[in-house]
């Protein structure tokens, strides 16, 4: 049973967890309201405002476990179940954001934020529904840099590469076959008019036909004077070139563009996607970019 003085105090500190959260401190802030809830950790408030400021520290698993303590504690609370949504949005959970914000908005039918949140959490859902309807079996999948050959130049279009644009009408068909299912016919439409666009642009950019077909327009045209890769080694003489061809506000053309992307995507994936880093004793390790606080 809490006492009346710890339960003032911990209203003391809630409140100055409110101002460090105010003049953005909100690791205090975090640290304030940790106390308060020592002090009276049947507040659902106090755990809610916690998750609020980890939610600011981009600390999403934390904002979560909060916002959850805050929802048992007390059912009704709507900020508990905005909070752990916002929470879950941010991490691209949607199913689950939706899910907390539907409550909100049973709690707090007239909240217009959270009905801004839901809408958005709903078109985040139906989108996700749709690359599941389009997908394909992860064995299948391919990227799109296996299809580029930078060595071709002038191809035109072969009786098998035609196949590509039927399969891909074909697919388009089915799509607009299995929106109407899960999102009705409304919605289908628009689909099927993304559909025409997309198709009309993929096609005006020569990807339609493939690897095996259209030109890329990547032949080097006589008049270029930059920076040349000659046979498939970028050497120091070509990247000393390329500096200075940036320097003098020149362009690299597009196909040794393409050359060193796809060069370095076969290093990479050559090398692991994780690497144990030892820092000897007095030394340190420095990170240079944003880490989003994970």
């Amino acid at each position: 049973m809490e006492t009346g003085n710890s339960t003032a105090r911990a209203e003391e500190l809630k409140a100055q967890a409110n101002e460090a959260f105010k003049a953005h401190k909100y690791a205090q802030a975090i640290d304030l309201y940790s106390q308060a809830i020592e002090l009276n950790g049947e507040n659902a408030v106090y755990y809610a405002n916690r998750a609020f400021a980890h939610t600011k520290l981009e600390e999403y698993g934390s904002a979560i476990q909060d916002a959850s303590k805050a929802i048992e504690i007390d059912p009704k609370y709507s900020k508990g179940y905005y909070r752990r949504g916002a929470a879950h949005l941010a991490m691209g959970k949607f199913k689950e954001a939706l899910k907390d914000f539907q409550q909100v908005k049973r709690i707090c039918p007239n909240d217009p934020d959270a009905t801004k949140k839901l809408k958005e959490c709903e078109k985040a859902v139906m989108k996700l529904k749709f690359e599941e309807a389009i997908s394909l079996p992860e064995s299948e999948r391919c990227s799109v840099a296996d299809s580029i050959d930078y060595h071709t130049i002038g191809r035109v279009p072969t009786q098998s590469s035609l196949l590509t644009p039927v399969a891909v009408v074909s697919a388009a068909v089915a799509t607009v076959a299995t929106v109407v299912k899960l999102v009705g016919p409304e919605a289908a439409a628009k689909v099927a008019m993304m559909l025409v666009v997309a198709g009309a642009c993929w096609w005006n950019s020569g990807l339609f036909f493939g690897s095996g077909s259209r030109d890329l327009n990547l032949e080097v045209e006589p008049q270029y004077s930059g920076a040349r890769i000659e046979g498939d080694v970028v050497t120091l003489d070509f990247v000393k070139k390329m500096m200075e061809d940036f320097k003098n506000q020149k362009s690299l053309h597009k196909r040794y563009a393409f050359q060193i992307v796809l060069q370095i995507r076969e290093m990479l994936r050559a090398l692991p996607s994780l690497v144990d880093i030892n820092v000897p004793e007095g030394k340190h390790f420095t990170v240079c970019g944003d880490v989003h606080g994970q």
